[in-house]
């Protein structure tokens, strides 16, 4: 892995809160494009990111903790490359299960876009400038978050984010899994990318959840 100690002056706002660690420079992967947005609908995603908090499963639908529960038990050995603590392991796949059941999409997915997009790397960072584990583009914390890009950084900002525009996405293009994958990648149309989004998902499917 290729790897940069990013100052102030070269990153992106909020970055210097980060201290003087080293950050992985590059994540292989496109980004959203900032398209017009009517207010209402920048509305409903900011309170959708608002309202969503930290991650609690008595706000999800019935039967969930227990879907949660058979699923993680399942295939949290898989992340223990990524994630070698256990506890580590497990705030992972919760954040995942929580905001994605929130938005409506199917966990595997997150999952398999946060492979393919940053290699679960919390502090990657793209060509583009697409940031952490969902490769938020800077923009949406100008739309519908706080403004600080620097929160991206963050497991359930990023999370919460990737999941909301995600959802966003699919709305859009009514539930077409194809287009949807390839307008967060910022390469609607193309294979490539949904294609490799549909791949990682088959390393984190449990028949039963």
């Amino acid at each position: 892995m290729s790897l940069r100690c990013w100052t102030r002056r070269e990153g992106l706002l909020g970055l210097a809160s980060l201290g003087a660690s080293c950050l992985p420079l590059q994540a292989h992967a496109g980004g959203q494009l900032e398209e017009p947005m009517a207010d209402a609908v920048r509305g409903a995603l900011r309170r959708a990111i608002e309202s969503a908090g930290p991650p609690n499963h008595d706000l999800l639908p019935a039967g969930s903790r227990e879907r949660f529960t058979r699923w993680s038990r399942d295939v949290g050995p898989r992340l223990a490359n990524q994630k070698r603590h256990p506890l580590e392991r497990a705030e992972f796949l919760e954040t995942v299960w929580y905001y994605a059941v929130r938005q409506g999409l199917d966990p595997t997915m997150v999952m398999g876009v946060v492979q393919v997009e940053s290699a679960f790397r919390k502090y990657a960072i793209s060509s583009v400038g697409a940031i952490g584990y969902m490769q938020v583009m800077p923009f949406w914390a100008r739309l519908i978050g706080n403004g600080d890009p620097g929160l991206l950084f963050q497991l359930n900002a990023n999370i919460s984010f990737g999941c909301v525009i995600l959802r966003h996405y699919l709305d859009r293009e009514r539930g077409d899994t194809f287009m949807a994958l390839g307008r967060y990648n910022g390469s609607r149309g193309r294979p490539a990318y949904p294609n490799a989004v549909y791949a990682a998902m088959r390393r984190w499917a449990h028949p039963d959840a």
